[in-house]
């Protein structure tokens, strides 16, 4: 019988079937046959998750050594891991490329340091850098160290050093980094999250309650309208993207994309409208204003389940582009008015009938009213017709048998009004009664592997673990800070979940604190440093350029590519007295001081900085759980030791971290209390397990808890079941409220491996956990009547019973809580309610509106002439000066990233190098012909602060577009390049952005700002 191989091994499927198919006869040929070892036949598998963009691909890792005690293993091979139900086996070209990653050139291997004034790195000993950054941050901090304010409050704060933290080192060295910084006092605490899902945040808490993707990568498929609009997700998250193609091809969804480039999304697209880069909440705002004109709403879901029906206060108005409240002097708004109208009991009123002109539906109505499509058409440069398709293919939506979901990324978050861009979108869902329902929701598609994560455990300057706020100075207690943090629900019997805080928060400070914690120093409230104004990072560029800051340690953030205006985060470094970079990578913020001709055109010799660059492990050298875009905690497992002398990032700071307390003890110092209390009891406190962590992550019973009757429910030191066994008294204790459940007293949650989806609606609840407890889908009540009953019953979710909720999804809703208490269904919102109005949670108005991006082509607004830009905006007067006009610069940019490459990281890897190792910008026909340019010129693009120059790429693919009677050309930059990598050296891409940021999340602009473009 003849056979080729791949049929042969096919039936054998392994050794013994393999003797009988030969005995059989079914033999292959003599050379087919023949002796071929299976390269993998002796290596060490290792599951392990993809390292770049959130939709946390699994990996398996093929490491191979010879077992020997003190041995290293070596990674040579990196394949999909099939059993992953997302990815099923999948990798993109940069996850393909990851082997490369890993084993780069430019991996760091051993401790340098560059001298001030030097123009070279110098190796150092792991102890002569933690013994002399150990003494700087100590002389830094009390030097400067502030125990209390003018006013005499304790504050226990350092103000003068910066922490920047990673976007995808695992949520253990997440918390890690939390404790670290606030036991020293810092303030300036950030990560990436500012710099891209910041405004997710920002927009989504105040709609829904939570500020997270609302389903899940596999419930794409559920839908059936795809909308696609501030993402790429074919380019950016190619393999969550199959997802897409799933809807289209077994659901029959309709897929909508709305870019000013017709990307690879649009590619696959049953619709592609294009828009000006910034004019994004005209389109969405034109959406809502179509919904209500054709009533076409899901009725009963927006009376019962959204804050349409309630009236808002008297005081409260909109007109000429200013809600009331707005002070010229401060550039702020005082939200008094932004309320809703009390009874007598305190109660919100309400008009079920929508006849009253105060209820939202109406104010609303009236708002909307002004985003015609011809408004649409003139701001946007959007043909009718395709907006009108559009908007009658979301249209379709709002009937209780079909769905929409709406994808998007950085090209919302990336602008001066991204919350409100994201917050509009939320009122789209809310309408059409998509929130909470399979193949519905919000979801936003976090770009790096563990961004979410990193939100979750606050690092942000004014964050702690869980979505609590850091207090401020104003908060002179605990109990003003609870009774400020605790929402007062303004309708009866609801949820209110956020009524928990008290007991969130002190567990959260018995993890922190530990025995040190009691009742009598109200849990070590005082030891927490306390803010006296934003410490973000737009905040921190503008301290250090003014001398106000003088350390910063810098860990996985490529500083000088991710801030706005690089040449601004040149002289911001130039002024700090020390710089610490954590890294497994050669970074442009580590070298910010080297010359790199028109690249990074410095002097050394004038650089006073002085530099620490630590080499640290990558991804597949820890273990650890990493949340992806679905807020699925996936524990990954090390498959090698880092390069030569790197560490963990764990052990880098717990080294650290002992250093400055032996400094404390042996010298004293200022204020060193909250040091010495921070809990940080590990088994080898130089080096914490991520095993540990996590377990403090998720909490335990530091006594024997008993309920009401006096039942023992947990014995001391017991591992919690989740969030619901917390307690007020001192007697639980968990580092990040949400993640309880994580690791319960069964084990590691989080390294559960079960793909199975019996409901066929992409319900894996087996595989990893997802917070908050292990829920699926957020706000999954919403995806049942007012009754109880699924709104779609060929797509359950959960449904009540009579006596309980039952469904696929753990439900986001107490379980005995009946349909007839009215309870709604966003517990996390006081109200129980979704809001279409958003109060006073939004810096810049409780109903979203357009304002010109800072740099605008147009001249005016045509929508309120006297107020162009956001009065709120954020802007410091030296950043002002340096903002462009169109007469100068009459071509809008927008910034993005191609498939082949990941932000400033996969540079450094060969195979993605070799993939696209030329920097160039994308340039539409018309404006190539105007300019002489031709594909594979070399083109200079300037705006106001700097200028890059890169290779052209011609295209159709960016239309010029009549804006208000005046046509505008779009110039597409990717933002992959820089002065370090194996690709050939190019420019950073923000040395053209703005630093200018969201009035809600600081997150900088990065998609809409002024070039002009010049054959080089």
């Amino acid at each position: 019988m003849q056979m080729n191989r791949r049929r042969f091994f096919k039936i054998c499927a392994g050794g013994l079937a393999g003797t009988s198919a030969t005995l059989l006869g079914f033999a292959p040929t003599t050379a087919l046959a023949s002796v071929r070892e299976f390269k993998l036949i002796r290596a060490r598998e290792t599951r392990n998750n993809c390292t770049y963009c959130s939709v946390g691909c699994g990996m398996l890792i093929y490491s191979l050594g010879d077992s020997a005690k003190n041995s290293c293993a070596s990674i040579y091979h990196i394949e999909g891991d099939p059993d992953h139900p997302v990815s099923r086996g999948s990798l993109c070209p940069k996850g393909a490329g990851v082997l490369d990653f890993i084993h780069s050139e430019q991996r760091l291997k051993y401790p340098e340091y560059r001298a001030p004034g030097s123009d070279k790195w110098q190796r150092i000993s792991w102890d002569e850098a933690f013994e002399r950054i150990a003494r700087l941050m100590k002389e830094d901090r009390d030097a400067h160290f502030q125990a209390t304010n003018a006013a005499g409050v304790t504050v226990n704060r350092w103000p003068t050093t910066a922490m920047l933290c990673s976007s995808a080192a695992s949520n253990e060295t997440g918390l890690l980094d939390q404790k670290f910084a606030r036991a020293l006092g810092i303030l300036a605490l950030e990560n990436q999250a500012r710099l891209c899902h910041g405004p997710t945040v920002a927009a989504l808490a105040p709609s829904f309650g939570r500020g997270a993707m609302t389903n899940n990568w596999n419930d794409i498929k559920n839908a059936n309208v795809v909308m696609i609009m501030g993402g790429n997700p074919a380019e950016a998250h190619p393999v969550g993207f199959k997802w897409v193609i799933e809807a289209k091809t077994h659901n029959n969804a309709q897929v909508i994309v709305v870019d000013p480039r017709f990307n690879r999304s649009a590619a696959v697209a049953d619709l592609y409208a294009p828009l000006r880069a910034g004019s994004d909440v005209v389109f969405l705002m034109g959406v809502i204003n179509y919904l209500l004109q054709h009533n076409q709403i899901q009725q009963e879901y927006v009376r019962a389940f959204t804050n349409a029906a309630l009236i808002v206060s008297e005081g409260f108005s909109f007109s000429d582009g200013l809600f009331s409240g707005y002070n010229a002097e401060t550039r702020q708004y005082d939200r008094q008015s932004w309320h809703y109208e009390l009874d007598e009991n305190g109660h919100a009123r309400r008009d079920e009938s929508f006849t009253h002109p105060r209820c939202v539906l109406n104010l609303l109505k009236t708002h909307a009213s002004r985003y015609t499509p011809e408004m649409v058409t003139r701001l946007c440069g959007t043909s009718q017709e395709s907006f009108i398709a559009v908007c009658e293919q979301l249209a379709s939506t709002c009937v209780p048998n079909r769905t929409a979901t709406i994808l998007y990324a950085l090209g919302w978050t990336h602008h001066t009004n991204g919350s409100q861009i994201i917050r509009t979108a939320a009122m789209i869902q809310l309408l059409l009664g998509n929130i909470g329902m399979p193949g519905g929701g919000i979801n936003a598609l976090r770009g790096h592997s563990n961004v979410q994560g990193y939100t979750d455990l606050g690092l942000l300057a004014q964050s702690l673990p869980g979505y609590l706020p850091l207090p401020s100075e104003k908060m002179t207690t605990l109990a003003t800070y609870l009774q400020q943090a605790t929402p007062v629900s303004p309708l009866p019997g609801q949820v209110n979940y956020w009524q928990n805080t008290d007991k969130f928060f002190v567990s959260l400070m018995k993890s922190f604190y530990g025995d040190h914690a009691t009742a009598e120093n109200q849990w070590g409230y005082d030891w927490l440093p306390k803010w006296d104004k934003s410490y973000d990072c737009m905040a921190q560029a503008e301290m250090m350029e003014q001398g106000a800051l003088n350390g910063c340690l810098i860990q996985g953030f490529n500083l000088l590519a991710a801030f706005p205006d690089k040449n601004k985060a040149v002289r911001a470094l130039s002024h700090l007295k020390f710089m610490v970079v954590i890294d497994p990578l050669r970074t442009e913020t580590a070298s910010f001081w080297q010359h790199h001709d028109e690249f990074n055109d410095v002097d050394p010799a004038k650089i006073q900085t002085e530099v620490f660059r630590l080499p640290s492990s990558c991804f597949a050298e820890e273990s650890g759980s990493v949340a992806n875009s679905s807020r699925w905690l996936q524990w990954h497992w090390a498959a090698a030791e880092p390069p030569a002398e790197a560490l963990h990032d764990g052990k880098i700071l717990g080294n650290l971290f002992m250093r400055l307390r032996a400094l404390y003890r042996e010298e004293g110092g200022a204020t060193p209390e909250p040091l010495m209390a921070m809990r940080w009891d590990y088994r080898d406190p130089s080096n914490p397990e991520p095993e540990e962590v996590a377990q403090e992550n998720n909490g335990q019973a530091l006594a024997d808890i008993y309920d009401a009757s006096g039942k023992l429910l947990l014995k001391k030191g017991q591992q919690l079941n989740g969030f619901s066994e917390l307690r007020n008294d001192g007697t639980t204790a968990s580092a990040c409220w949400i993640y309880s459940g994580s690791w319960t007293p069964e084990g590691n949650q989080m390294a559960r491996r079960d793909n199975a989806d019996p409901s066929g609606l992409g319900a894996v609840s087996g595989w990893a956990w997802a917070w908050p407890a292990n829920r699926r889908i957020l706000y999954n009540r919403a995806s049942a009547d007012a009754q109880g009953k699924a709104w779609d019953p060929n797509r359950r979710l959960i449904e009540w019973d009579g006596t309980r909720w039952h469904g696929i999804d753990v439900p986001d809703y107490p379980v005995t809580l009946s349909p007839q208490q009215q309870a709604g269904p966003f517990i996390m919102q006081p109200d129980g309610l979704g809001h279409l109005f958003a109060l006073d949670k939004m810096a810049d108005g409780p109903f979203p509106e357009h304002y010109e991006p800072m740099e605008s082509p147009l001249a005016d607004n045509p929508l309120h002439p006297h107020q162009r830009h956001s009065p709120v905006v954020r802007l410091f007067s030296s950043d002002a000066a340096q903002m462009g006009e169109a007469a100068d610069y009459p071509c809008v940019a927008t910034t993005y990233s191609i498939t082949e490459l990941f932000r400033h990281w996969t540079k450094h890897a060969l195979l993605n190098a070799i993939a696209q190792p030329e920097q160039f910008v994308e340039i539409g026909t018309e404006l190539a012909e105007e300019k002489g340019i031709q594909a594979g010129d070399s083109v200079k693009v300037s705006s106001r602060r700097g200028y890059i120059k890169a290779k052209a790429v011609v295209t159709r693919r960016l239309p010029r577009l009549m804006i208000d009677g005046k046509p505008v050309d779009t110039v597409g930059i990717p933002c992959h390049w820089g002065f370090e990598g194996t690709t050939r050296k190019g420019f950073l891409a923000n040395t053209l952005t703005p630093s200018v940021g969201d009035a809600n999340s600081q997150t900088p602009e990065y998609k809409g700002f002024l070039v002009k473009v010049e054959k080089a």
